[in-house]
This record gives structure tokens, C-alpha cells and sequence, in this order.
């Protein structure tokens, strides 16, 4: 059923006056100075509030189907809420794989079902994660689910001839390959960034040059197949001159860098905590610093969560057998403010292009990343910028709770996220 929200004393993108925003019948109906709120309208006093269009998390691990266990759905649906997302887009490496029009479809409806956020299916690139066989990737594309982003993520799609024909299939299904680069050969044991630090600990390496080389080697092959190539969770700073470089060409490249590889480093091993473990690795200080400017500058093109729920046997063991991941929905946001906002590089405005519209333009949604408008989507999220919290990985809406930020005191909070004008979620509750 419709709503009628009435936003008052909102900065719109962090700029300006404060003005009230009123949201109706899933549209912003009018904004102004002292709106009178309408007969039964829900009011937010939200002075001193920034009012950013609703996020988009590219890159998110719902679990579902197969791991029910570590998350779902619905509770990734809830997180991504709380966490100021609209969007998220759900990873192939489920059980069974998201390679078929069954499963994709599966993961919609019970998007649908949990109503919370517009859940997008990711298609698995090949049959099984194996790299072997193309998936079918029209069918999934021309299904209920009208899936447009095909990722082994996971894996790396490291076959060059598999690699092209998806590619070229791909822009015919006016879609995007969204690629973990990673040549396997390179990173075979591979337990920590290759360096001092990885050497110290007796970690087998992972080099960055197993990111780079990919990198470099799909920008060529998109290139030549006049296709659309988004790169995953970009970790090192080689990557960031390869993406210059292809984009300087004219390739149509976008890449994601996630909030734990902005600010967290390898330094950090020193404990074999495996909440700390992750694919890629972190890296070094050198690399964070790299991709925050890359971030500010747009050859990085947005912020990505890699949300990775995992059961509490999967991290609570020694560094070798633990699982890599972390979560992400729910910090997100304040991590982006921590590593960006405060230093400077980002401006609130800048934070709604590189969580919101940017990763809305990758993926062609036409109703996300809108501007704060009058007749736009009311689909938004209210920050207080000025809040400060502390993480308790226990209280996520997640089943898991493997966050490397816990008791961490992190600045901004989301205080309310609107879908189409239904408050989805307020003052860290679902609504």
C-alpha cells in the first residue's frame, strides 16, 4: 500500500539548506521549506540529515540457494536495508550454482517475497563454476529473472577462449561480464598478499600480479569484442594503471573496489584472526592509499560490498581451513565515510556516484540512482553524518557475524532507507 513520508530538514546530497522532501505514491511529490505534513503521513525529523538516492551493492553473497546456514534471502534482504541499499545483486556460487533459469528465477522470487530491496540474480558465466562450458546464458538472460550480469565470482573465468565467447554473447544480451580476476596458476595454496608480511607469517602468497595479469588480458578481449567487462573487487595498484590504461583506449571497462580494501591492510594478519581472511587478500598500505585515490579520481568506478556471510565452524578455525569473506552490507557506508569523506577525497555527492549511480548505470537500472528530484523515485537513504557506532557483528540482520570491524567505533549512520516510497527501514530496524 502507497505511503506518504514527509523527510524534514534534509540536506539533499549533503549541500544546500535543509528542505523537506515529500515522498507519495512511490514518487518525490514536492520538495520545499515547511512542507505541512499531509493527513496521516509519516514524518522523519531528519535535521541536519543527508538525503542520498538508495544504494547499489553489485556485488553481494545471499547464500541462497544451499548455505541457509551463514544467510538467506530475506536476511541479506534485511542487512542491505539497514545498510542503505536499494539494489544488491546476488553471486553465482550458490548450491546448486546459479547457472540455470530455475535458480536464477528461485533467487527473484524470494527477493520478491522478502520485499525489502530489488534482489538481482548474478548468472554463472560457466556450467558449475567449472570454466569449462558457457552457461546458458540467454536463457537466463530471457527469464523470468532478466538477468543482465553473468560472474563466476568465486573464480576467475580463466580460460581466454571461454572468456571471449561470453563476452561476445554477452553484448548481444545487452549484458555485462563481471569478472574475479584471478589467474589460478599464480595463486595455487595462496593464503595471504604476496610480500614481507605473508613470508613472516609462513602464509603461501598470493601475488598481485595473478589480478593484474587478468585484468589486462580481459580489457584487451572486451576491447576486441566491443563488449561491456566490469572487474571485481580491484586490490591492487598495478590494476589501477592496466585500468587507466584500457579506459584511456576507450574500453567500455568498469571496476569495484570494496570498503575492507580501502581501509583494511596485511598488516592486520599478524593476529591469524581468519575474520581477516579474504579473496583477494589485503594488501598493502601502499595498495589501500592507491585505490582510495582511484576511487576519487573514477578510474575505479564504485563501491562494492563483497558481502560474504559465513558460519561461525567456517571462520573459528585455524588460518588454512577458514573460509574467506567478510560482511559488508552493514558498514559499508560508514567505512566509505571513514576512508573518503573525512579525509577529504569524496564529497557527500560524491558518495552518492560511487554508491549509487554509478553502479546503477553499470548494471542499466532505470529506476535506481535517480536524482533527488521532484517526480524521481523516492527510492533514498538518510544518512546522520555526524552519528558514531560501534560494531557489534552479533546485532546484523546477517545470520553470520564475521565482520573484521567488531568494536570498532565507525562515523555516519543510515537512519532510514525508502524503496519506491515505503520506509524499508529506520533507526536500524526493519520495517
Amino acid at each position: 500500500m502507497p505511503e506518504t513520508v514527509l523527510l524534514k530538514g534534509v540536506r539533499r546530497y549533503g549541500e544546500g539548506e535543509p528542505v523537506d522532501v515529500l515522498a507519495a505514491e512511490g514518487v518525490i511529490a514536492e520538495i520545499a521549506q515547511g512542507i505541512t505534513p499531509p493527513e496521516g503521513a509519516d514524518v522523519i525529523d531528519a535535521e541536519g540529515h543527508v538525503l542520498l538516492p538508495g544504494f547499489v551493492d553489485l556485488h553481494t553473497h545471499l547464500r541462497e540457494p544451499g548455505r541457509e546456514d551463514t544467510e538467506t534471502v530475506a536476511t541479506g534482504s534485511a542487512a542491505a536495508a539497514l545498510g542503505g541499499y536499494t539494489a544488491v545483486f546476488a553471486m553465482a556460487n550458490t548450491d546448486p550454482v546459479a547457472d540455470t533459469a530455475v535458480v536464477v528465477e528461485h533467487v527473484r522470487r524470494a527477493g520478491e517475497a522478502a520485499g525489502l530491496v530489488d534482489v538481482h540474480p548474478v548468472g554463472a558465466v560457466t556450467v558449475g563454476l567449472k570454466g569449462e562450458k558457457l552457461a546458458e546464458l540467454g536463457t537466463m538472460a530471457e527469464s523470468a529473472a532478466r538477468v543482465r550480469m553473468f560472474s563466476d565470482d568465486g573464480l576467475c573465468v580463466h580460460d581466454p577462449l571461454i572468456m571471449r565467447r561470453a563476452l561476445e554473447y554477452s553484448r548481444a544480451l545487452g549484458a555485462v561480464i563481471a569478472q574475479h580476476a584471478e589467474e589460478p596458476r599464480l595463486t595455487v595454496g595462496a593464503q595471504a598478499h604476496e610480500g614481507t608480511q605473508a613470508a613472516r607469517l609462513g602464509l603461501a602468497g598470493w601475488p598481485a600480479s595473478a589480478e593484474e595479469s587478468i585484468v589486462a588480458r580481459d580489457c584487451i578481449l572486451a576491447a576486441h569484442a566491443a563488449a561491456r567487462l566490469h572487474i571485481c573487487h580491484v586490490s591492487a595498484s598495478g590494476t589501477v594503471d592496466v585500468l587507466r590504461w584500457a579506459k584511456q583506449r576507450g574500453t567500455q571497462v568498469s571496476a569495484e573496489v570494496t570498503p575492507h580494501h580501502l581501509l583494511l591492510t596485511h598488516d592486520r594478519l599478524d593476529t591469524y584472526d581468519p575474520v581477516n581472511k579474504v579473496n583477494p587478500p589485503l594488501r598493502t598500505g601502499a595498495d589501500a592509499k592507491t585505490l582510495r585515490e582511484a576511487l576519487a579520481e573514477g578510474v575505479v568506478d564504485c563501491v562494492a560490498t563483497d558481502h560474504a556471510p559465513h558460519a561461525e565452524q567456517d571462520k573459528d578455525c585455524e588460518w588454512q581451513a577458514a573460509r574467506p569473506g567478510m560482511l559488508g552490507l552493514q558498514t559499508a557506508l560508514s567505512i566509505v565515510a571513514e576512508t573518503m569523506v573525512r579525509p577529504g577525497l569524496l564529497t557527500w555527492r560524491d558518495v552518492a556516484r560511487v554508491m549509487s549511480e554509478r553502479p546503477a548505470e553499470i548494471a542499466r537500472l532505470a529506476d535506481q540512482g535517480r536524482p533527488i528530484a521532484e517526480g524521481e523515485p523516492a527510492t533514498l537513504t538518510l544518512v546522520d553524518p555526524d552519528a558514531r557506532w560501534t560494531v557489534r557483528g552479533a546485532e546484523f540482520a546477517s545470520i553470520a557475524a564475521n565482520t573484521p570491524y567488531e568494536g570498532m567505533e565507525l562515523p555516519a549512520r543510515v537512519t532510514a532507507t525508502l524503496l519506491r516510497g515505503r520506509v524499508i527501514a529506520r533507526d536500524g530496524r526493519i520495517r
